[in-house]
């Protein structure tokens, strides 16, 4: 109904994300559709159905849910990721962890459990696992 058509106008972005810049600080109940990349603090909760990019300077205080994710910065509770994690050579999770596939770099600081689930319920290995029951 209001759209301006004039030729200053920004123009919309095509990829839905949401950045959350080094310096700004989150509290609260964080959720987006789109992929969100942060280098900033987040206290609360984060959850995208999409990707999430966790920045080298990032300090984020909540529990994350993503469909992707890539961690360089310092995450202080527990990750579900329902495809792929990387956790990279910087990175430092303090809480369990769960995803369907993951890959983590020399260096990177894990204190929890990981958990790897497929998104198949009774995957063959625990169908080979009440085999030999």
């Amino acid at each position: 109904m209001f759209k301006d058509k004039s030729k200053n106008a920004m123009p919309s972005s095509s990829s839905n994300e949401t950045i959350i810049a080094q310096g700004v600080r989150v509290e609260g109940d964080f959720q987006s559709q789109g992929d969100v990349v942060i280098d900033g603090e987040v206290v609360g909760s984060v959850v995208t159905q999409s990707s999430l990019h966790v920045g080298e300077s990032a300090k984020i205080h909540a529990d994350v849910k993503a469909a992707n994710a890539v961690i360089a910065g310092e995450i202080i509770g527990n990750v579900v990721v329902g495809e792929m994690l990387e956790l990279l050579s910087t990175s430092h999770v303090q809480g369990d962890i769960t995803t369907e596939r993951i890959s983590v770099a020399a260096g990177a600081r894990i204190n929890g459990q990981i958990r790897m689930e497929s998104k198949q319920k009774g995957s063959s290995v625990q169908a080979k696992d009440e085999d030999t029951k």
